[in-house]
């Protein structure tokens, strides 16, 4: 088996006497897209904040590519909850934002980002302001500054949560497919069992503070997803099995169960 791309060993958070996260083991392989499920308040950004470097911590350890992430350098591209694209920066220079904070010409990330604007729905916009778009189009332009910068890693902290359920739908089976093309090493932080469920190979589900990991699942299903009705019955069997655990007044233990036994009950 490869190196893991990203490996988390007993690592765990304090806020002075506030416990955030505790033990929290997880591993990420290379081209494998990963969900962080939990209760709000679990620990789930706190935990990015810690891969992207935002906060620090002594306890546990984590590697990237085989190496301490401290000495791995900026492996991670970050796409926060809100599309954050400023409002007075046009599309095009919306997305070059981020190769130009690592120092990147303007001229040459424009020419970058711009043979992408067809492959993510935006051919035309280039010169659009923010308030022009829909959110779905804003969170494709967000989405295009994050992938565009070329790191090993994106970390996707909840990118749909503020969309309606329609257009959240719509960028759920749109993002499937552009991860099936690109392979991109993902892990996301959502609230949305069913978003999981769709997306991921595999998802951690996280007890209430302090966060530990109380289930690993495998999401053994063909993809595209969802795409007929023998699909659906298992990736529905699967959801509330998740649910069921999320519900539990104690969640306070790792079973081991994956999801292709809870499937097949």
């Amino acid at each position: 088996m490869s190196t893991p791309r990203l490996k988390l060993d007993q690592v765990g958070y304090r806020y002075g006497d506030l416990s955030v996260l505790e033990n929290i083991s997880m591993t990420v392989r290379p081209g494998e897209f990963v969900s962080i499920l939990g209760p709000s308040g679990s620990g789930k950004s706190t935990l990015f904040r810690l891969l992207t470097g935002a906060i620090t911590t002594d306890i546990g350890t984590t590697e990237f590519d085989g190496k301490l992430l401290a000495k791995a350098g900026r492996s991670f591209a970050f796409m926060p909850q809100r599309d954050a694209l400023m409002p007075w920066r046009k599309i095009l220079d919306n997305t070059t934002l981020g190769l130009e904070v690592q120092g990147i010409g303007r001229k040459q990330a424009r020419e970058r980002v711009s043979p992408l604007f067809a492959e993510f729905g935006l051919a035309g916009f280039e010169q659009s302001y923010p308030a022009e778009l829909s959110g779905g189009m804003r969170q494709r332009a967000a989405l295009l500054r994050t992938v565009v910068q070329d790191k090993p890693m994106l970390l996707l902290d909840e990118p749909f949560g503020a969309l309606d359920a329609l257009t959240r739908a719509g960028m759920q089976r749109w993002l499937e497919a552009m991860w099936e093309k690109h392979r991109w090493t993902a892990m996301l932080v959502t609230h949305d069992v069913r978003e999981a469920v769709h997306l991921s190979d595999r998802i951690y589900v996280l007890s209430p503070r302090p966060a530990r990991v109380i289930r690993e699942i495998e999401i053994d299903l063909p993809r595209p997803r969802g795409r007929d009705a023998a699909t659906q019955a298992r990736a529905a069997a699967i959801e509330a099995d998740i649910l069921e655990t999320l519900l539990k007044p104690d969640t306070g233990h790792f079973d081991g169960t994956s999801s292709q036994e809870a499937a097949a009950t």
